[in-house]
């Protein structure tokens, strides 16, 4: 009675999706969620454009997400507005999203294909020796169960206890972020686009590699929030909510902003994994490092890993692990690797002031950086962007042992 087809540890935008799509191809598929349902999820809530096409290859609709067009970037005196470009792979629009909503919305859309989903528990991996059978869920007041299938997709986020039992950690000389975030209303919380000031810096004036954010949310609030990555110098003692609130001051005159709504939040953004895949096993979203360095974005990647997990296990269930490791490497480990070496340079103040007067200094450079901000850059990308990234790859790689001798330290 325990027996399914396929199981998915962790309810976020990867897991769901995979769910979803396993749900619709008739697939016996049950998910476990350690929270209950309508959870929170701290986060930016920004949707790319990227992510709203992974939406549209799951066939939802974003009618109750509001419409973003593009994005403003702010570094010192300079203020570029850009719009999402149009390409043949995504839309020219993201959108603002709260993840209570986005979420909730998500995974019942997986419950309505026929996924079977549990709330309050905590699932982990049956190990076969270095196969996952199955998974042990043991919830609030119950005794433990066991359910078994001949594969599972690890989506549980920021690593936990079922992450550390397959390997799937984060990479401890790769950098990370963290971030915080509030909400606050505003009267232009229905902007059509984004902002993000990249010219951060904390109580002692040390340049912040990262940037704070205004992403209003189309209902009389805006998702404010800041992030940093760890190559900062510093970085021990950066004070999170001292940086945000050193931010909101920034914004308040203009975005006419009130006061937090609610206690802000902080958490950490991966970036790397040591192991992604195994013996009956994959791991999905940010639980696989699939976390832009340059702007901590992952929920597109979550989408698209999610969904892609599935459609292999659909082909062939004995070649799936490996194969789902070959294509998401294909389509995203020179760009984020790429954004780890870079995370590197920028962590030495002198260098990242540098490097934000090339991003926003002229319309081509701002253009490749909306690209980067906007996940749109991957190992299929044509045109500039594309070739810079392909350029930028095989450069750091010949630096990379310097880059981490010489790190700002943190």
């Amino acid at each position: 009675m325990n027996q399914r087809d396929l199981l998915v540890i962790g309810g976020g935008p990867a897991g769901a999706a995979a769910a979803l799509r396993a749900a619709r191809s008739g697939v016996r598929v049950m998910l476990f969620e350690k929270g209950p349902h309508g959870r929170d999820k701290v986060c930016g809530d920004g949707l790319t454009p990227r992510a709203v096409a992974a939406l549209n290859d799951l066939d939802l609709s974003i009618a109750d997400a509001h419409r973003i067009d593009g994005l403003r970037m702010i570094a010192g005196k300079t203020t570029r507005e850009l719009s999402w470009p149009t390409t043949d792979r995504f839309p020219n629009h993201g959108a603002v999203w709260p993840r209570r909503r986005f979420d909730t919305f998500l995974i019942d859309a997986a419950i309505a294909a026929g996924a079977e989903v549990r709330f309050d528990c905590e699932a982990l991996p049956v190990l076969d020796g270095d196969r996952v059978v199955g998974v042990r869920v043991v919830g609030s007041g119950v005794d433990s169960e066991t359910f078994t299938a001949p594969f599972t997709i690890l989506a549980t986020g920021a690593q936990g206890a079922a992450a550390k039992m397959l390997g799937a950690e984060r990479d401890p000389d790769e950098p990370f972020g963290l971030a915080i975030r509030a909400y606050a209303t505003t009267p232009r919380h229905a902007e059509r686009h984004l902002e993000a000031c990249l010219s951060l810096r904390d109580e002692h004036g040390t340049p912040v590699p990262g940037y704070g954010w205004m992403f209003p949310a189309g209902d009389g609030t805006v998702n404010i929030g800041v992030g940093a990555l760890s190559t900062m110098q510093g970085f021990k003692k950066l004070n999170l909510n001292t940086l945000l609130d050193q931010y909101a001051a920034i914004v308040r005159e203009p975005w006419g902003l009130g006061e937090y709504i609610e206690k802000p939040r902080a958490w950490r953004l991966p970036m790397s994994c040591v192991r992604r895949h195994g013996p009956g096993w994959v791991a999905v979203g940010d639980a696989a490092g699939f976390v832009n360095p340059m702007n901590g974005e992952g929920i597109d990647y979550g989408l698209e890993s999610g969904t892609l997990a599935v459609d292999l296990f659909l082909a062939d269930v004995a070649t799936a692990s490996q194969a789902y490791d070959q294509q998401v490497g294909e389509r995203f480990d020179a760009f984020l690797r790429t954004g780890r070496r870079f995370s590197f340079l920028i962590g030495h103040p002198w260098i990242l002031r540098t490097g934000l007067r090339i991003a926003v200094g002229t319309q081509t450079t701002a253009d490749i950086t909306l690209a980067v901000m906007g996940n749109l850059i991957d190992g299929q990308t044509p045109g500039a962007s594309g070739r810079v990234m392909r350029l930028a790859d095989r450069s750091l790689a010949l630096v990379d042992p310097l880059l981490r001798k010489t790190r700002a330290r943190s």
